[in-house]
This record gives C-alpha cells, structure tokens and sequence, in this order.
C-alpha cells in the first residue's frame, strides 16, 4: 500500500508542475483533466502527508525519549507518542478507503425515477412526497432539479415521474436510494383509519454522455403530439411534447416539460442515452452478482431498501439496519445521515472484500 501511495506522491508533484506550466493553460481540455485529476488526488495526497508526519513524531518522540531524564518531560512525550500512534491507526484506515476504486459515474448528473407501486392512490401521493423530499435534498446540495415527464394521478399524486438532477457528485450521493420504499400509515382517502402499507419504486441512473452511448438514427422514431396537463402558455396549443421510441429496446420516452419541441427532443435522447448506459451497467454487474450483492446502493431495484412509517414517525434502511425517529425531516429532504450511513456501509464491505484477497 505504502509503494502506491509514494507512486501517487511523486505523480501528484509532477502534476502539480504541469499545471504550474502556462503552456497547459492553452490547451483548456488538458487543462481541464489535468485539474481534474488534481482535485481527485488531493485528499489522498493530504491525507498520506498527515500521515507521514504522524509516523515522523512517533520517532521523535521515540528518540528522545531515550535521552530523556526528567519525569515530567517523559510524561509530555509519552503523551504525544500516544496520540500520534491513534492518529496513525486512523489515518491508515482513512488511506484503505480513499485507495478503494472509484465508481467512474460518481461525478455524474443523475436521471431520477419515481413509479407509483403498490396502494393505489395512496401509492402516487407517497411517489409525489418521494420527488419533493429527493428535490429538497437537491435544494440543499445547490443541485439544478429539471422536470422530464409526469403522469399525475388527479388528487396531487405522481403515477410516474421522471426528472434530471444536476450537481457534482450528484449520482455518488444518490444512487443508494435505487430500489422499493414503503410508506406505512393511515391513507387520506380511507375513512377507516385502518394503516395502510403501500410502495413506490425509485431508480437513480447516471446520465450518460454522447461517448458513453451511440445511439443510431435509424434505430429511433419520433413522435410529436401537444403536452398535457398543467403548464403555461403555449403547453397545449402547440405540438411541442415528444415520444421518443428505442425500437431495438422497446423503450418508450415522453417528454412534454419544454415549450420547445427541440429542447423535449434533447432531454428525450438524455433520457434514453442513460437509460440505454444503465442497461448495459446492469449487465455487467449481473455478470459480477456475487459482488454486486455485497455492495449498498447496486442492487436489485425490486428489492425493499427502506420503510417510512408515519404513526411511530420511523424511518429504517433494512439494509444497514438504521432506524431514525425524525420522519418529517427526511421526508423534507433531511435523508444525507441515512446516505452517510450507506457510504460507510458500502466502504466497510469493499475493504472487508479487499482484505480477504
């Protein structure tokens, strides 16, 4: 381990010489990745510093130590060699972690995918409460929301609605909230008071890029029609909504949120493009299921991840077993301990795997 880090030491000075270079600056692409790659090694690089200083206390303090004769000066610098030795044991974990692959669409945009499930209406009022909570959250990250297609259910609820969310570090965050979430609770249009258990499913997908994708034109048709629904001028008097067909998928886009037939049509082949890539990524890590298993935030979307019961006002992730007593903040977008959680669940199994190789 300690081989790479000097390998990545010496890289990151030869980067930052580079970049140091005002030739770089004119070619902006270069530029770019370079700056990129800065920002990337960064906190290993502060880290493994920190660490290497830790490690030159440990001597020092070792050293004198041996010449040292009065007790209380013994006493400082036996206090010191302590803590620099737990400073040490955590850095050395905080290194295995920082070391452990990078997912190559944490810096992505995402698409965001809520689908009524199970419980009727009540299914589509708990779908519509999903897309505000995940659109607070993007709120508080300063992430840029963009609404792609709804199927509203008349009573406020969401049957399907698909949306872009774009920020960085966007997929990294929110890819753990792919799969089933069940709402518990009395319904508002039962007057029983019976609880009710309904669901909802939510996928996250990274967006993918042109590179990432080639779609072909002879493999599409499009469709234009007038936008339904609630929208302002123009929504309903123009044939501005677009239904974009994959034929060799079957896969079916609409997009009807821009008043610009053009702009419906490029967040379509957004939409298609990453859905086409997250396809393609699903394969892959089928073909890798014991290790797609073991990992929070790619599994099965039809597996149940987390319940929302609204009379204890209990929040639980099944799998991390966390259980949180503060409902009405999460579902007002206050959900970043239960990813925080997830991400700690997610590195702690990648480096029990590691360790086992």
């Amino acid at each position: 381990m300690f081989d790479r880090l000097d390998d990545i030491l010496i890289h990151y000075e030869e980067l930052m010489q580079e970049l140091n270079n005002p030739s770089v600056a004119e070619d902006q692409n270069r530029f770019r990745k370079l700056m990129k790659e800065q920002a990337d090694l960064t906190p290993l690089v502060e880290t493994y510093t920190e660490y290497k200083k830790a490690k030159q206390v440990v001597e020092d303090s070792l050293a004198l130590l041996e010449e040292e004769s009065d007790e209380e000066m013994r006493e400082m610098l036996k206090e010191e060699l302590s803590d620099a030795r737990k400073r040490i044991e955590e850095l050395e974990q905080e290194l295995k972690i920082l070391l452990l692959p990078k997912d190559p669409n944490d810096d992505k945009n995402i698409i965001l995918e809520i689908r009524a499930g199970a419980g009727g209406d009540e299914a589509a009022l708990f779908a519509s409460e999903l897309y505000r909570m995940y659109c607070n959250y993007a709120d508080s990250h300063r992430w840029k929301v963009e609404l792609v297609s709804v199927n509203e259910n008349g009573i406020g609820g969401f049957k399907e609605v698909v949306a872009m969310i774009t920020g960085q570090g966007a997929y990294s965050k929110l890819k753990y909230e792919s799969g089933v979430h069940r709402v518990q609770r009395v319904p508002e249009t039962e007057s029983g008071g019976r609880i009710h258990t309904s669901t909802a499913t939510v996928a996250v997908m990274p967006e993918a890029e042109d590179v990432d994708v080639v779609i072909e034109d002879k493999d599409c048709r499009i469709d234009v029609m007038r936008a339904s629904g609630n929208g302002g001028q123009c929504v309903n008097t123009t044939d501005s909504a677009v239904r974009l067909t994959h034929i060799p998928t079957g896969i079916v886009i609409y997009s009807q949120t821009e008043k610009s037939q053009l702009q419906n049509k490029e967040k379509a082949f957004r939409l298609l493009r990453s859905k086409l890539y997250d396809m393609e990524l699903e394969k892959r890590q089928n073909s890798e299921a014991e290790e797609r298993r073991s990992q929070i935030g790619t599994g099965d979307r039809s597996e149940k991840i987390r319940t929302y019961n609204f009379p204890q006002g209990r929040v639980t992730d099944h799998r991390i077993n966390l259980t949180l007593y503060k409902l009405d903040k999460i579902m007002n977008g206050d959900i970043q301990e239960i990813i925080d959680a997830c991400i700690a669940a997610d590195q702690a199994a990648k480096l029990a795997k590691m360790n086992e190789m």
